[in-house]
């Protein structure tokens, strides 16, 4: 009867066998040797040294372990680790950004949960061991520490290695296709601005400074007339906008990756690669901003310098922008709480970290950028020794500061409102999903419809249509 074949990656006995003597016929030299069984099947010799018996073994073992792992790469069992899977997996996706088929944005952005979430909460489990229950309750906690965008996020890692593992043969069924659902209610609704708020937005843009100097102005008119992400909009080039026909191409987004920087790569999908027409009161916009010996590979909305603008600076300018100060009454409350801190000898990075806030929030409290209330002045007051109710002064100012002013009205605004806030429109216009969706460089119309569309009010020719629908007298 044969004997069986060596499984694949794995080795048969070791030998070893004296390659150097002395003239005194003493080894000082040793040679290891084992037949491997590759990936492709065949069975090859391998070898290695030492000076004595035992490193020769070591070192041939070694070898022979190095060489399983490698051929093994493409192979899992229910006893590798979950770690061992979620490189396997990584490596992939790594290969997918290569080929172009994936963002590298999407690769960093699973990277930081894999890390922060991801092997933390089950990396050490065996493939096997890796249960729907198991994953479920993985995923459960990550929702309750990190919450549900990141859980949601961590469940399609899970779900699209342990696929990997299924097709390795690690496993018969993805664990994770039964994992329940991940819902939660959105933090900020889909919400549009009325044309009331588009003109108070731009009038408080072009009444500040620092927002002129910043082109938020006329970024702005940008993305409402085209619906564009802001990525998209700082990636525009000059020879990508035809004035005399009124359209912009959009091929590209600028990102920022961790260890290279600003990056300008195509957009998130073929979807989103697009000629938009411009509204004329855009192109007149643009028109504007065109000097005569502009560069046309340069960018539309530059930085200081005419480079590319970073995504997350400029939603930052245009949150302090619209954080402006609502009245002198916050102005001049901000700076009586500056006093009082000052008095307490404390920095304002000192109290934030005395309250638990950003530092930030500080900032524009004291800078009577942000609204305030009764149960924060009351908080910072007790920080700093002072009894809110016995200052009249204090009371006073915040009476006058809490009521409501023009500013407040835009204060909720994000770039993201400006994308659906041209969808609405777009929707209000008569445009289909479909229309909409290619317009805001979206594959699925679904997301356009839950995500984009600001909801309209009831319907008031539904009871038109259904007046004579059961037009009869025994249903009065």
């Amino acid at each position: 009867m044969p004997r069986p074949p060596l499984p694949i990656g794995t080795w048969g006995e070791i030998s070893t066998r004296p390659l150097k003597t002395t003239k005194n016929s003493k080894p000082t030299k040793h040679q290891a040797h084992a037949k491997f069984r590759d990936h492709d099947g065949k069975v090859r010799a391998v070898t290695a040294t030492g000076t004595t018996k035992t490193a020769a073994r070591a070192a041939l073992l070694l070898k022979l372990q190095n060489r399983a792992k490698t051929n093994h790469s493409a192979e899992l069992t229910a006893a590798h680790k979950v770690n061992h899977l979620l490189d396997l997996w990584e490596k992939r996706f790594e290969g997918l950004v290569a080929d172009g088929t994936r963002s590298p944005t999407s690769l960093a952005t699973y990277r930081r949960a894999l890390r922060n979430h991801v092997r933390p909460a089950i990396g050490e489990l065996h493939i096997g061991e890796a249960t729907t229950q198991r994953l479920d309750a993985a995923l459960t906690g990550i929702k309750e520490h990190a919450g549900a965008p990141t859980a949601r996020t961590c469940r399609a890692i899970i779900s699209s290695a342990m696929k990997l593992a299924v097709r390795y043969g690690a496993l018969t069924v993805n664990p994770a296709r039964e994992v329940d659902a991940i819902e939660a209610n959105p933090k900020h609704p889909p919400r549009a601005l009325t044309t009331e708020e588009v003109v108070l937005l731009q009038t408080c843009l072009t009444a500040d400074e620092h927002a002129v100097e910043a082109d938020l102005p006329d970024l702005v008119t940008f993305m409402l007339a085209t619906g564009v992400r802001i990525g998209e909009a700082l990636a525009v080039l000059w020879n990508q906008i035809d004035l005399d026909n009124g359209t912009v191409e959009i091929t590209h987004t600028i990102a920022r990756l961790p260890g290279e920087g600003l990056i300008r790569k195509t957009t998130k999908s073929r979807t989103g690669e697009r000629v938009l027409s411009l509204p004329t009161w855009a192109a007149t916009s643009l028109r504007a901003r065109h000097a005569v010996d502009i560069r046309p590979a340069t960018p539309v909305f530059p930085d200081t310098i005419g480079g590319f603008r970073d995504p997350s600076n400029t939603r930052r300018s245009l949150r302090t922008a619209l954080s402006t100060v609502g009245s002198t009454a916050r102005h001049e409350l901000g700076q009586m709480l500056h006093a009082f801190r000052r008095q307490k000898r404390l920095s304002r990075k000192q109290a934030a970290q005395t309250l638990g806030w950003p530092q930030t929030r500080l900032e524009l409290i004291e800078t009577g950028r942000l609204k305030p209330n009764h149960q924060l002045v009351s908080i910072l007051a007790k920080t700093y020794g002072i009894g809110l109710d016995s200052t009249s002064d204090l009371f006073a100012q915040l009476k006058e500061a809490i009521q409501q002013t023009d500013s407040d009205k835009v204060a909720w605004i994000r770039c993201h409102a400006l994308r659906k806030t041209t969808a609405t429109a777009l929707d209000q216009a008569g445009q289909t999903a479909r229309q909409i969706a290619d317009q805001l460089g979206q594959a699925k119309v679904s997301i356009t419809q839950d995500t984009y569309l600001h909801r309209q009010p009831a319907n008031p020719s539904a009871a038109q249509a259904l007046e004579h629908a059961f037009d009869d007298p025994d249903l009065a």
